[in-house]
Protein backbone atom coordinates (compact mmCIF):
# COMPACT_ATOMS: atom_id res chain seq x y z
CA UNK A 1 0.00 0.00 0.00
CA UNK A 2 1.58 3.95 -0.95
CA UNK A 3 2.58 5.67 2.14
CA UNK A 4 0.27 8.25 0.56
CA UNK A 5 -2.45 6.69 2.76
CA UNK A 6 -0.96 6.91 6.14
CA UNK A 7 -0.41 10.83 5.41
CA UNK A 8 -3.93 10.93 4.45
CA UNK A 9 -4.85 9.44 7.88
CA UNK A 10 -2.36 11.33 9.92
CA UNK A 11 -5.12 14.19 10.30
CA UNK A 12 -8.04 11.66 10.74
CA UNK A 13 -6.33 10.62 14.01
CA UNK A 14 -5.50 14.17 14.73
CA UNK A 15 -9.85 14.57 14.77
CA UNK A 16 -9.57 11.88 17.95
CA UNK A 17 -6.27 12.74 19.81
CA UNK A 18 -6.04 16.81 19.34
CA UNK A 19 -9.40 17.07 21.79
CA UNK A 20 -7.05 15.43 24.79
CA UNK A 21 -4.84 17.66 24.49
CA UNK A 22 -4.63 21.12 25.67
CA UNK A 23 -5.00 24.40 23.57
CA UNK A 24 -1.46 24.72 22.43
CA UNK A 25 -0.67 20.45 22.15
CA UNK A 26 -3.95 20.46 20.30
CA UNK A 27 -3.05 23.45 17.58
CA UNK A 28 0.07 22.12 16.77
CA UNK A 29 -0.82 18.43 16.32
CA UNK A 30 -3.65 19.70 14.28
CA UNK A 31 -1.16 21.78 12.00
CA UNK A 32 1.59 19.23 12.02
CA UNK A 33 -1.37 16.82 10.78
CA UNK A 34 -2.19 18.66 8.23
CA UNK A 35 1.13 19.34 6.84
CA UNK A 36 2.37 16.17 6.41
CA UNK A 37 -0.06 15.33 3.51
CA UNK A 38 1.79 18.99 2.05
CA UNK A 39 4.96 17.35 1.96
CA UNK A 40 3.28 14.05 1.10
CA UNK A 41 1.91 16.02 -2.01
CA UNK A 42 5.25 17.83 -2.84
CA UNK A 43 7.36 14.46 -2.38
CA UNK A 44 4.41 12.80 -5.08
CA UNK A 45 4.75 16.14 -7.47
CA UNK A 46 8.76 15.44 -7.74
CA UNK A 47 8.89 11.81 -7.18
CA UNK A 48 5.54 10.03 -8.34
CA UNK A 49 3.19 8.03 -6.30
CA UNK A 50 0.65 5.58 -6.88
CA UNK A 51 -2.36 6.79 -9.21
CA UNK A 52 -4.66 4.46 -7.48
CA UNK A 53 -5.20 3.42 -3.72
CA UNK A 54 -8.20 0.16 -4.22
CA UNK A 55 -9.74 0.42 -0.41
CA UNK A 56 -12.86 -1.84 -0.99
CA UNK A 57 -14.90 -3.36 -3.78
CA UNK A 58 -18.99 -2.63 -4.03
CA UNK A 59 -21.25 -4.15 -6.44
CA UNK A 60 -23.07 -2.17 -8.99
CA UNK A 61 -24.34 0.59 -9.37
CA UNK A 62 -21.20 1.66 -6.64
CA UNK A 63 -18.54 0.00 -7.80
CA UNK A 64 -14.70 0.61 -6.83
CA UNK A 65 -14.36 2.32 -3.84
CA UNK A 66 -10.46 3.64 -4.17
CA UNK A 67 -8.22 6.83 -3.89
CA UNK A 68 -7.53 8.59 -6.75
CA UNK A 69 -4.02 10.43 -6.70
CA UNK A 70 -3.78 12.18 -9.57
CA UNK A 71 -2.51 15.61 -10.22
CA UNK A 72 -5.21 17.29 -9.61
CA UNK A 73 -6.25 16.07 -6.61
CA UNK A 74 -2.90 16.81 -5.39
CA UNK A 75 -3.10 20.17 -6.39
CA UNK A 76 -6.03 20.64 -4.60
CA UNK A 77 -4.82 18.41 -2.06
CA UNK A 78 -1.74 20.45 -1.46
CA UNK A 79 -3.96 23.82 -1.11
CA UNK A 80 -6.52 22.24 1.60
CA UNK A 81 -3.75 21.06 3.60
CA UNK A 82 -1.69 23.96 3.73
CA UNK A 83 -4.41 26.08 4.55
CA UNK A 84 -5.67 24.32 7.33
CA UNK A 85 -2.55 23.83 8.75
CA UNK A 86 -1.91 27.54 8.77
CA UNK A 87 -5.32 28.44 9.68
CA UNK A 88 -5.16 26.01 12.91
CA UNK A 89 -2.17 28.29 14.06
CA UNK A 90 -4.12 31.14 13.89
CA UNK A 91 -6.89 30.33 15.78
CA UNK A 92 -5.23 29.32 18.98
CA UNK A 93 -5.35 33.29 19.90
CA UNK A 94 -7.93 34.18 18.01
CA UNK A 95 -10.83 31.35 18.87
CA UNK A 96 -9.78 32.03 22.94
CA UNK A 97 -10.21 35.83 22.10
CA UNK A 98 -13.61 34.71 20.48
CA UNK A 99 -14.65 32.38 23.87
CA UNK A 100 -13.66 34.89 26.08
CA UNK A 101 -16.29 37.38 24.18
CA UNK A 102 -19.18 34.76 24.33
CA UNK A 103 -17.91 34.21 28.04
CA UNK A 104 -17.70 30.38 27.87
CA UNK A 105 -14.58 27.99 29.75
CA UNK A 106 -11.78 28.17 26.62
CA UNK A 107 -10.10 24.88 27.99
CA UNK A 108 -13.85 22.62 27.22
CA UNK A 109 -15.17 24.84 23.99
CA UNK A 110 -11.42 24.49 22.58
CA UNK A 111 -11.61 20.77 22.79
CA UNK A 112 -15.25 21.12 21.33
CA UNK A 113 -14.02 23.44 18.50
CA UNK A 114 -10.57 21.49 17.49
CA UNK A 115 -12.85 18.33 16.92
CA UNK A 116 -15.13 19.63 14.48
CA UNK A 117 -12.42 21.99 13.19
CA UNK A 118 -10.24 19.22 12.36
CA UNK A 119 -13.23 16.99 11.10
CA UNK A 120 -14.35 19.49 8.59
CA UNK A 121 -10.96 20.22 7.39
CA UNK A 122 -10.12 16.18 7.20
CA UNK A 123 -13.33 15.60 5.29
CA UNK A 124 -12.46 18.28 2.65
CA UNK A 125 -8.99 16.30 2.37
CA UNK A 126 -10.58 12.83 1.40
CA UNK A 127 -12.69 14.60 -0.65
CA UNK A 128 -10.47 15.35 -3.84
CA UNK A 129 -9.05 12.06 -3.25
CA UNK A 130 -12.05 9.91 -3.27
CA UNK A 131 -11.90 8.37 -6.51
CA UNK A 132 -15.96 7.30 -6.49
CA UNK A 133 -18.83 9.80 -6.45
CA UNK A 134 -20.36 7.98 -3.48
CA UNK A 135 -17.65 8.62 -1.22
CA UNK A 136 -17.02 11.46 -2.07
CA UNK A 137 -20.86 12.28 -1.75
CA UNK A 138 -20.58 11.49 1.81
CA UNK A 139 -17.52 13.46 2.79
CA UNK A 140 -19.45 16.81 0.79
CA UNK A 141 -22.72 16.19 3.58
CA UNK A 142 -19.70 15.59 6.28
CA UNK A 143 -18.01 19.10 5.38
CA UNK A 144 -21.21 20.99 5.53
CA UNK A 145 -22.44 19.49 8.80
CA UNK A 146 -19.35 20.72 10.37
CA UNK A 147 -19.14 23.78 9.17
CA UNK A 148 -23.19 24.08 10.08
CA UNK A 149 -21.77 23.43 13.60
CA UNK A 150 -19.02 25.72 14.08
CA UNK A 151 -21.28 28.53 12.65
CA UNK A 152 -24.24 27.66 14.91
CA UNK A 153 -22.08 27.49 18.11
CA UNK A 154 -18.92 30.02 17.93
CA UNK A 155 -20.29 32.46 15.27
CA UNK A 156 -21.11 36.22 15.27
CA UNK A 157 -24.77 38.07 15.40
CA UNK A 158 -27.64 35.77 14.73
CA UNK A 159 -25.31 32.99 14.52
CA UNK A 160 -28.22 30.12 14.89
CA UNK A 161 -30.21 31.60 12.41
CA UNK A 162 -27.13 32.19 9.84
CA UNK A 163 -25.80 28.52 10.39
CA UNK A 164 -29.72 27.19 9.40
CA UNK A 165 -29.74 29.42 5.93
CA UNK A 166 -26.48 27.72 5.33
CA UNK A 167 -27.77 24.29 6.22
CA UNK A 168 -30.84 24.48 4.22
CA UNK A 169 -29.22 25.99 1.10
CA UNK A 170 -26.44 23.29 1.06
CA UNK A 171 -28.52 21.11 1.95
CA UNK A 172 -30.73 21.77 -1.54
CA UNK A 173 -27.57 21.82 -3.03
CA UNK A 174 -26.55 18.05 -2.11
CA UNK A 175 -29.67 16.91 -2.83
CA UNK A 176 -29.37 17.93 -6.19
CA UNK A 177 -25.92 16.81 -6.74
CA UNK A 178 -27.66 13.45 -5.10
CA UNK A 179 -29.75 13.10 -7.56
CA UNK A 180 -27.35 13.65 -10.68
CA UNK A 181 -25.19 10.92 -9.10
CA UNK A 182 -28.06 8.66 -8.58
CA UNK A 183 -29.21 9.04 -12.22
CA UNK A 184 -25.30 8.66 -13.77
CA UNK A 185 -24.87 5.42 -11.75
CA UNK A 186 -27.89 3.98 -12.69
CA UNK A 187 -26.87 5.07 -16.41
CA UNK A 188 -23.58 3.76 -16.39
CA UNK A 189 -23.93 0.83 -13.62
CA UNK A 190 -20.73 2.85 -11.63
CA UNK A 191 -19.92 5.68 -9.76
CA UNK A 192 -16.13 5.04 -9.76
CA UNK A 193 -14.46 7.94 -11.93
CA UNK A 194 -12.11 5.58 -13.72
CA UNK A 195 -15.00 3.10 -14.60
CA UNK A 196 -16.88 6.12 -15.71
CA UNK A 197 -14.30 7.10 -17.54
CA UNK A 198 -13.70 4.42 -19.36
CA UNK A 199 -17.32 3.30 -19.96
CA UNK A 200 -17.59 6.00 -23.02
CA UNK A 201 -21.33 6.46 -22.09
CA UNK A 202 -21.13 9.85 -20.58
CA UNK A 203 -23.15 11.76 -17.71
CA UNK A 204 -26.37 12.51 -19.80
CA UNK A 205 -27.83 15.57 -19.79
CA UNK A 206 -30.43 15.13 -16.63
CA UNK A 207 -27.91 13.70 -14.59
CA UNK A 208 -25.44 17.19 -15.70
CA UNK A 209 -28.25 19.66 -15.22
CA UNK A 210 -29.29 18.21 -11.76
CA UNK A 211 -25.17 18.18 -10.66
CA UNK A 212 -25.03 21.35 -12.07
CA UNK A 213 -27.67 22.84 -10.08
CA UNK A 214 -26.50 21.69 -7.00
CA UNK A 215 -22.87 23.24 -7.56
CA UNK A 216 -23.69 26.48 -8.76
CA UNK A 217 -25.67 26.95 -5.21
CA UNK A 218 -22.71 25.57 -3.53
CA UNK A 219 -20.07 27.43 -5.60
CA UNK A 220 -22.37 30.42 -5.49
CA UNK A 221 -22.58 32.24 -7.79
CA UNK A 222 -25.54 35.47 -8.42
CA UNK A 223 -28.95 34.23 -7.08
CA UNK A 224 -28.15 30.89 -4.98
CA UNK A 225 -25.43 33.39 -3.46
CA UNK A 226 -27.93 34.79 -0.71
CA UNK A 227 -26.35 32.68 2.18
CA UNK A 228 -22.92 32.99 1.10
CA UNK A 229 -22.12 37.01 2.70
CA UNK A 230 -24.42 35.56 5.84
CA UNK A 231 -22.69 32.94 6.40
CA UNK A 232 -18.75 34.29 5.63
CA UNK A 233 -19.41 37.00 7.70
CA UNK A 234 -21.32 35.75 10.55
CA UNK A 235 -18.69 32.25 10.78
CA UNK A 236 -16.20 32.67 13.42
CA UNK A 237 -12.94 33.75 11.32
CA UNK A 238 -11.13 30.37 10.78
CA UNK A 239 -14.10 29.13 9.38
CA UNK A 240 -14.01 31.93 7.36
CA UNK A 241 -10.79 31.19 6.32
CA UNK A 242 -11.84 27.70 5.25
CA UNK A 243 -15.28 28.03 3.98
CA UNK A 244 -15.10 30.39 1.44
CA UNK A 245 -11.24 29.83 -0.34
CA UNK A 246 -11.44 26.05 0.29
CA UNK A 247 -15.47 24.70 0.26
CA UNK A 248 -17.47 26.73 -1.63
CA UNK A 249 -14.43 26.19 -4.44
CA UNK A 250 -15.22 22.48 -3.98
CA UNK A 251 -17.89 22.71 -6.08
CA UNK A 252 -15.58 23.80 -8.97
CA UNK A 253 -13.61 20.36 -8.25
CA UNK A 254 -17.07 18.34 -8.80
CA UNK A 255 -17.82 20.33 -11.65
CA UNK A 256 -14.71 19.67 -13.28
CA UNK A 257 -14.82 16.64 -12.28
CA UNK A 258 -18.37 15.67 -14.20
CA UNK A 259 -16.67 17.49 -17.02
CA UNK A 260 -13.59 15.35 -17.70
CA UNK A 261 -15.60 12.49 -17.92
CA UNK A 262 -18.40 14.02 -20.31
CA UNK A 263 -18.10 17.72 -21.61
CA UNK A 264 -20.82 17.77 -23.57
CA UNK A 265 -23.20 19.73 -20.93
CA UNK A 266 -21.00 22.61 -21.23
CA UNK A 267 -19.74 22.53 -24.61
CA UNK A 268 -24.37 22.49 -25.41
CA UNK A 269 -24.82 25.25 -23.01
CA UNK A 270 -21.24 27.31 -23.21
CA UNK A 271 -22.53 30.77 -24.03
CA UNK A 272 -25.54 31.14 -21.65
CA UNK A 273 -22.97 29.75 -18.63
CA UNK A 274 -20.37 31.82 -20.02
CA UNK A 275 -22.64 34.91 -19.91
CA UNK A 276 -23.77 34.27 -16.21
CA UNK A 277 -20.36 33.61 -15.24
CA UNK A 278 -19.00 36.77 -16.07
CA UNK A 279 -22.46 38.60 -14.93
CA UNK A 280 -22.09 37.07 -11.60
CA UNK A 281 -18.21 38.07 -11.51
CA UNK A 282 -18.61 41.46 -12.13
CA UNK A 283 -21.62 41.77 -10.22
CA UNK A 284 -19.78 40.51 -7.19
CA UNK A 285 -16.77 42.47 -7.99
CA UNK A 286 -18.84 45.78 -8.23
CA UNK A 287 -21.11 45.02 -4.66
CA UNK A 288 -17.75 44.81 -2.64
CA UNK A 289 -17.55 48.48 -3.08
CA UNK A 290 -20.77 49.10 -1.26
CA UNK A 291 -20.15 46.88 1.61
CA UNK A 292 -19.00 48.38 5.08
CA UNK A 293 -18.72 45.23 6.73
CA UNK A 294 -14.97 43.59 6.27
CA UNK A 295 -15.75 40.34 6.42
CA UNK A 296 -19.28 40.58 3.81
CA UNK A 297 -17.13 42.95 1.73
CA UNK A 298 -14.90 39.40 1.21
CA UNK A 299 -17.94 37.82 0.49
CA UNK A 300 -18.70 39.48 -2.03
CA UNK A 301 -15.32 39.21 -3.31
CA UNK A 302 -16.05 35.12 -3.23
CA UNK A 303 -18.61 35.63 -5.54
CA UNK A 304 -16.56 37.13 -8.02
CA UNK A 305 -14.11 34.97 -7.69
CA UNK A 306 -15.79 31.94 -7.89
CA UNK A 307 -17.48 33.54 -11.85
CA UNK A 308 -13.76 33.13 -12.64
CA UNK A 309 -13.67 29.27 -12.26
CA UNK A 310 -17.35 28.83 -14.01
CA UNK A 311 -15.81 30.82 -16.80
CA UNK A 312 -13.16 28.92 -16.90
CA UNK A 313 -15.30 25.96 -17.10
CA UNK A 314 -16.30 26.77 -20.18
CA UNK A 315 -12.87 27.45 -22.29
CA UNK A 316 -11.97 23.85 -22.89
CA UNK A 317 -8.90 22.39 -21.63
CA UNK A 318 -6.60 25.41 -20.88
CA UNK A 319 -9.34 26.79 -19.27
CA UNK A 320 -9.80 23.57 -16.70
CA UNK A 321 -6.41 23.81 -16.33
CA UNK A 322 -6.76 27.16 -15.29
CA UNK A 323 -9.46 26.42 -13.24
CA UNK A 324 -7.38 24.44 -10.85
CA UNK A 325 -5.04 26.93 -10.40
CA UNK A 326 -7.36 29.66 -9.68
CA UNK A 327 -9.08 27.26 -6.68
CA UNK A 328 -5.18 27.42 -5.16
CA UNK A 329 -4.76 31.37 -6.52
CA UNK A 330 -7.91 31.94 -4.28
CA UNK A 331 -7.49 29.76 -1.44
CA UNK A 332 -4.36 31.10 -0.56
CA UNK A 333 -5.76 34.74 -1.21
CA UNK A 334 -8.81 34.46 0.76
CA UNK A 335 -7.29 32.44 3.49
CA UNK A 336 -4.91 34.98 3.77
CA UNK A 337 -7.91 37.89 3.97
CA UNK A 338 -10.23 36.47 6.53
CA UNK A 339 -7.17 36.05 8.65
CA UNK A 340 -5.96 39.28 8.16
CA UNK A 341 -9.85 40.10 8.78
CA UNK A 342 -9.88 38.42 11.87
CA UNK A 343 -6.70 39.62 13.13
CA UNK A 344 -7.99 42.92 13.18
CA UNK A 345 -11.22 41.70 14.82
CA UNK A 346 -9.28 40.12 18.02
CA UNK A 347 -6.80 43.39 17.86
CA UNK A 348 -9.12 45.95 17.82
CA UNK A 349 -11.77 44.49 20.07
CA UNK A 350 -14.05 43.37 17.29
CA UNK A 351 -13.53 45.82 14.60
CA UNK A 352 -15.11 44.98 11.59
CA UNK A 353 -16.46 48.40 10.16
CA UNK A 354 -14.42 49.55 7.50
CA UNK A 355 -15.71 53.01 7.75
CA UNK A 356 -14.00 53.55 11.35
CA UNK A 357 -11.19 52.38 9.56
CA UNK A 358 -7.90 53.30 7.72
CA UNK A 359 -4.37 53.59 8.82
CA UNK A 360 -4.48 50.61 10.83
CA UNK A 361 -0.80 49.71 8.89
CA UNK A 362 0.52 52.45 11.30
CA UNK A 363 -0.73 49.80 14.36
CA UNK A 364 -0.48 46.49 12.63
CA UNK A 365 1.86 46.44 9.82
CA UNK A 366 2.50 43.16 9.77
CA UNK A 367 -1.13 41.78 9.32
CA UNK A 368 -1.65 45.06 6.71
CA UNK A 369 1.41 42.98 4.64
CA UNK A 370 -0.41 40.09 4.63
CA UNK A 371 -3.32 41.34 3.66
CA UNK A 372 -1.62 42.69 0.76
CA UNK A 373 -0.19 39.21 -0.28
CA UNK A 374 -3.64 38.43 -0.16
CA UNK A 375 -5.08 40.82 -2.43
CA UNK A 376 -1.89 40.26 -5.12
CA UNK A 377 -3.29 36.53 -5.01
CA UNK A 378 -6.90 37.56 -6.17
CA UNK A 379 -5.24 39.90 -8.57
CA UNK A 380 -3.04 37.51 -10.42
CA UNK A 381 0.29 39.47 -9.35
CA UNK A 382 3.14 38.00 -9.06
CA UNK A 383 1.96 35.22 -7.61
CA UNK A 384 0.35 31.41 -8.61
CA UNK A 385 -2.95 33.04 -9.43
CA UNK A 386 -0.70 35.00 -12.84
CA UNK A 387 -0.91 31.20 -14.15
CA UNK A 388 -4.44 30.81 -13.53
CA UNK A 389 -5.61 33.82 -15.25
CA UNK A 390 -2.91 32.91 -18.23
CA UNK A 391 -4.72 29.90 -18.59
CA UNK A 392 -8.14 31.11 -18.90
CA UNK A 393 -7.38 33.92 -21.14
CA UNK A 394 -5.30 31.16 -23.70
CA UNK A 395 -8.93 29.05 -23.25
CA UNK A 396 -10.61 31.60 -24.93
CA UNK A 397 -8.60 32.36 -27.66
CA UNK A 398 -8.44 28.52 -28.11
CA UNK A 399 -11.84 27.86 -27.77
CA UNK A 400 -13.10 30.70 -29.99
CA UNK A 401 -10.05 30.31 -32.60
CA UNK A 402 -9.00 34.00 -32.18
CA UNK A 403 -6.08 34.23 -34.92
CA UNK A 404 -7.35 31.40 -37.39
CA UNK A 405 -6.61 32.11 -40.77
CA UNK A 406 -9.65 34.15 -42.39
CA UNK A 407 -12.97 33.06 -43.20
CA UNK A 408 -16.75 33.41 -42.22
CA UNK A 409 -16.56 30.90 -39.46
CA UNK A 410 -13.08 32.45 -38.49
CA UNK A 411 -14.37 35.67 -38.25
CA UNK A 412 -17.43 34.82 -36.47
CA UNK A 413 -15.46 33.08 -33.99
CA UNK A 414 -12.79 35.80 -33.34
CA UNK A 415 -15.67 38.43 -33.20
CA UNK A 416 -17.24 36.60 -30.24
CA UNK A 417 -13.94 35.59 -28.94
CA UNK A 418 -12.91 39.17 -28.66
CA UNK A 419 -15.86 39.64 -26.86
CA UNK A 420 -15.44 37.06 -24.24
CA UNK A 421 -11.56 37.90 -23.84
CA UNK A 422 -12.23 41.71 -23.10
CA UNK A 423 -14.79 40.77 -20.44
CA UNK A 424 -12.40 38.34 -18.87
CA UNK A 425 -9.88 41.25 -18.84
CA UNK A 426 -12.28 43.52 -17.46
CA UNK A 427 -13.14 40.69 -14.66
CA UNK A 428 -9.39 40.76 -13.72
CA UNK A 429 -8.81 44.50 -13.80
CA UNK A 430 -12.10 44.64 -11.31
CA UNK A 431 -10.26 42.39 -8.97
CA UNK A 432 -6.89 44.42 -8.88
CA UNK A 433 -9.13 47.36 -8.24
CA UNK A 434 -11.37 46.60 -5.84
CA UNK A 435 -8.51 44.68 -4.13
CA UNK A 436 -6.12 48.23 -3.45
CA UNK A 437 -9.06 49.63 -3.24
CA UNK A 438 -10.01 47.99 -0.38
CA UNK A 439 -6.41 48.25 0.94
CA UNK A 440 -6.22 51.96 0.82
CA UNK A 441 -9.28 52.46 2.66
CA UNK A 442 -8.40 49.84 6.00
CA UNK A 443 -5.03 50.02 5.52
CA UNK A 444 -3.83 53.46 4.43
CA UNK A 445 -5.03 57.20 4.52
CA UNK A 446 -4.82 58.62 8.13
CA UNK A 447 -4.48 56.86 11.18
CA UNK A 448 -6.75 57.10 13.80
CA UNK A 449 -3.74 55.93 16.02
CA UNK A 450 -0.36 56.07 15.86
CA UNK A 451 0.33 53.37 18.61
CA UNK A 452 1.84 50.41 17.01
CA UNK A 453 -0.09 46.93 18.78
CA UNK A 454 1.65 44.24 19.90
CA UNK A 455 0.39 41.08 18.49
CA UNK A 456 0.03 37.82 18.60
CA UNK A 457 2.76 36.09 16.03
CA UNK A 458 0.27 33.30 15.83
CA UNK A 459 -1.84 35.97 13.76
CA UNK A 460 0.56 36.96 11.42
CA UNK A 461 3.24 34.24 10.47
CA UNK A 462 0.97 31.75 9.39
CA UNK A 463 -0.64 34.21 7.03
CA UNK A 464 3.39 34.94 6.09
CA UNK A 465 3.77 31.32 5.38
CA UNK A 466 0.89 30.90 3.35
CA UNK A 467 1.99 33.73 0.84
CA UNK A 468 5.16 32.81 0.48
CA UNK A 469 3.99 28.95 -0.97
CA UNK A 470 1.99 31.01 -3.39
CA UNK A 471 4.87 32.71 -4.89
CA UNK A 472 7.08 29.64 -5.11
CA UNK A 473 4.07 28.19 -7.18
CA UNK A 474 4.36 30.97 -9.85
CA UNK A 475 8.08 29.82 -9.91
CA UNK A 476 10.32 26.62 -11.20
CA UNK A 477 10.53 23.76 -9.79
CA UNK A 478 6.80 24.07 -8.55
CA UNK A 479 4.92 25.41 -11.40
CA UNK A 480 6.78 23.22 -13.86
CA UNK A 481 6.17 19.94 -12.23
CA UNK A 482 2.81 20.98 -11.14
CA UNK A 483 1.84 21.99 -15.06
CA UNK A 484 3.47 19.22 -16.21
CA UNK A 485 2.08 16.98 -14.04
CA UNK A 486 -1.80 18.29 -15.24
CA UNK A 487 -0.78 17.72 -18.35
CA UNK A 488 -0.46 14.46 -18.29
CA UNK A 489 -4.12 14.48 -17.31
CA UNK A 490 -6.56 13.31 -20.31
CA UNK A 491 -8.62 16.29 -21.03
CA UNK A 492 -6.83 18.55 -19.34
CA UNK A 493 -4.22 21.06 -20.46
CA UNK A 494 -2.27 21.77 -23.96
CA UNK A 495 -5.78 19.72 -25.35
CA UNK A 496 -4.69 16.44 -25.16
CA UNK A 497 -7.65 13.41 -24.47
CA UNK A 498 -11.25 13.54 -24.32
CA UNK A 499 -11.76 17.39 -23.65
CA UNK A 500 -13.30 19.79 -26.96
CA UNK A 501 -13.49 23.08 -27.11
Amino acid sequence: MSLFIYALLIPLAAVFIAPILKPRGATYLSALAFLSPFFAVIYCLFRGCAHEILLMKFSPPIGDIYLNLDYISHAFGLTISLVSAMVAFFALPYMEHRFEEMKLDKNVEFRKYIFIYNLYATSMLWLVYCGNLALLYVFMELMLITAFLLIYNYGYGNRRWVGLLYLVWCAIAGVLTLAGFVILAFNNNTLALNALMASGKGVGMVAWAFIFGGMIIELPVVGPHIWLPWAHAEAPTPVSALLSPLTVGLAGYVLLRIALIDYSFIATYRMPILAYAIFSSVYGGFSVFKQTDFKRLLAYSTVSQMGYMLVALCLGPFGLLGMVIQYMSHAFGKSILFSSAGGIIAVHHGLRDINKMGGLHDSIPAISNAAVVGFLNLGGILTVGMLGEFFILRGVVETFGIGLKPGAGAAAGAGAGLGVILAVVFMFILSVWYGFWTIRKVFYGKPKSTERLEISRYLYLPLYIIGIISVLLLLPPLSTVLIHGLNTIPGLGFGLGGVTP
